[in-house]
């Protein structure tokens, strides 16, 4: 009788701590935003129809993302990049380029949802040949011009903000951007590397190829602009820049080693003191440019906690051939879902679907504590 007694006490514990979890209340959330990039295609190889070769973009992904992503009613998206297939000085080409994917955004815009840009390398960068005879991708200053001129409402609009969100922001200032002579910048970088605050959350965006110095990050700048939002009171940082700071390789390529570096890592030393200063600040470092969805703690193996989420999966062709990975999930177009909540845990759901247009699943779903 003990014993039966004993397993029913036990029983009605448990049964008591699973009603109090069903009871708790939900933890507020203090802001929500998805961000994704990538959505250009590839002409060279993927055939597309006479609509999307006008405009070289992925029209039908774009479209579901957009429409899946007001049904959850974000306050923000931040694009990361490469929204344009861009790679010329032909203005009227870029505009037409640029108009387009701001019509296909525009709804999320007049339903409550701010889009935020930011700068990839089709955007900035030309193809021209070096000296060798060998193409290369080279940001140049008409291409940074053609950004602010087609982007620049977007950078920043405080009210709009304020209206769209229903939260201020605060800290915006056009000028607080990397300067000329500091982190290899040679060009006016206002409105390509910017930042601002929503309460205490920070957020900054940061041009991964700016003129001359392409394949790098505003370190300086980045660590002078966290100290001051700290010394403000924020307490949870994210970062949004187009090319990753580490390259994804699935576990069958390592053994392959057929996989190259080609983000922020072709420049190792600066990659590093970069993700000092992610790692000091513990922020969240949002990219694109590889078009796949992986999320990582590059330095989990040391101690380190801070996140790297590459979600470059907005429409462009899949950066994994096919057969190199055994993860499914690298062949879906994906984006990321994510909620501050009121005890600074940010919430991460990644949702997808494969190129099939299959239903969209839940790939990946995780909490980041504070």
């Amino acid at each position: 009788m003990k014993k039966v007694a004993h397993y029913l006490s036990f029983i009605s514990l448990l049964l008591i701590a699973l009603l109090a979890q069903a009871q708790a209340p939900e933890k507020a959330v203090l802001f929500h935003f998805t961000t994704v990039g990538d959505s250009r295609e590839e002409p060279a190889l993927v055939k597309l129809s006479d609509q999307d070769m006008l405009w070289i973009q992925n029209t039908k992904v774009l479209a579901r993302m957009i429409r899946e992503m007001q049904a959850d009613k974000p306050q923000a998206l931040f694009f990361n990049g490469d929204m344009i297939y861009g790679y010329t000085q032909d203005r009227a080409v870029l505009d037409r380029h640029y108009a387009y994917w701001r019509g296909m955004v525009a709804n999320l815009m007049e339903t409550g949802t701010y889009v935020v840009p930011v700068p990839g390398n089709h955007e900035v960068q030309i193809k021209v040949k070096n000296a060798q005879g060998k193409e290369i991708k080279t940001a140049v200053v008409e291409s940074e011009n053609a950004w602010r001129a087609n982007m620049g409402d977007l950078i920043f609009n405080q009210t709009r903000w304020q209206a769209m969100t229903k939260l201020p922001s605060s800290a915006w200032n056009i000028d607080n951007a990397p300067q000329i002579g500091v982190d290899g910048i040679t060009t006016d970088q206002r409105q390509l590397s910017y930042s601002f605050d929503v309460g205490k959350i920070h957020f900054a965006i940061i041009n991964t190829d700016p003129v001359g110095f392409d394949d790098s990050a505003p370190v300086k700048w980045l660590e002078a602009d966290f100290a001051a939002a700290k010394a403000r009171g924020a307490n949870r940082f994210f970062v949004f820049g187009h090319k990753m700071a580490f390259t994804y390789v699935p576990e069958k390529q390592k053994k392959l080693n057929t996989v190259r570096a080609d983000g922020l890592d072709l420049r190792p030393e600066l990659r590093d003191a970069f993700w000092n200063v992610i790692e000091t600040y513990q922020a969240i470092f949002f990219t694109g440019h590889q078009h796949v969805f992986h999320a990582e703690q590059p330095r989990k193996d040391s101690g380190g906690k801070a996140w790297q989420i590459i979600v470059g999966s907005g429409g462009s062709n899949f950066s994994i051939k096919k057969g190199a990975s055994d993860n499914a999930y690298d062949y879906y177009f994906s984006w990321a879902d994510v909620s501050v909540l009121a005890d600074n845990t940010v919430r991460i759901k990644v949702l997808g679907f494969d190129e099939n247009f299959g239903p969209t699943r839940v790939i990946d779903t995780w909490d980041i504590q504070p």
